[in-house]
């Protein structure tokens, strides 16, 4: 178990801006952030610098070959899954300090075999059947606060 309140995963990210913001959220929070795979930029880019404002000394940053690497070093943790693909609601399930919360690149989600193979743990944001998706940040703001407040902060 590691000693974040939460753990986010970033599965593939493209976008520097949103990683940034998520770092920050997750020094503001205590959460570890996890990026995994190829990263669309590199982690020393501006844009992530500048999103990530002057938080980065306070976040605990890993990069993992594999996501599969990723759950071996924690087999005992709970990984959820969040895709648009999902059809189990964010807020059904009971979050426990220390989970993973995985989320997908900004242009391809999870792959489809990702959340097929843990189905149970797939979980989706409700939203409008005609839009395609939320920000990436903005998604793992919104799961996060739900498993923060269901562990009371």
């Amino acid at each position: 178990m590691t000693n974040s309140s939460f753990n986010i995963v970033l599965y593939e990210p493209q976008i520097p801006q949103n990683t940034g913001n998520i770092a920050r959220l997750c020094a503001c929070t205590g959460s570890s952030l996890y990026l995994v795979g190829k990263l669309g930029f590199h982690i020393t880019d501006r844009h992530v610098k500048r999103a990530g404002l002057d938080y980065w000394d306070s976040v605990n940053i890993q990069t993992v070959s594999t996501l599969t690497e990723l759950q071996e070093q924690f087999p005992d943790s709970n990984f959820y899954y969040l895709s648009t693909k999902a059809t189990k609601k964010y807020t059904e399930i009971t979050y426990q300090k220390g989970d993973f919360l995985v989320f997908g690149s900004e242009t391809k989600g999870l792959p489809e075999e990702i959340i097929l193979k843990n189905h149970d743990n797939s979980l989706t944001i409700p939203m409008l059947d005609d839009q395609r998706s939320l920000n990436l940040s903005n998604s793992v703001s919104i799961v996060l606060y739900e498993a923060l407040r269901q562990v009371g902060f």
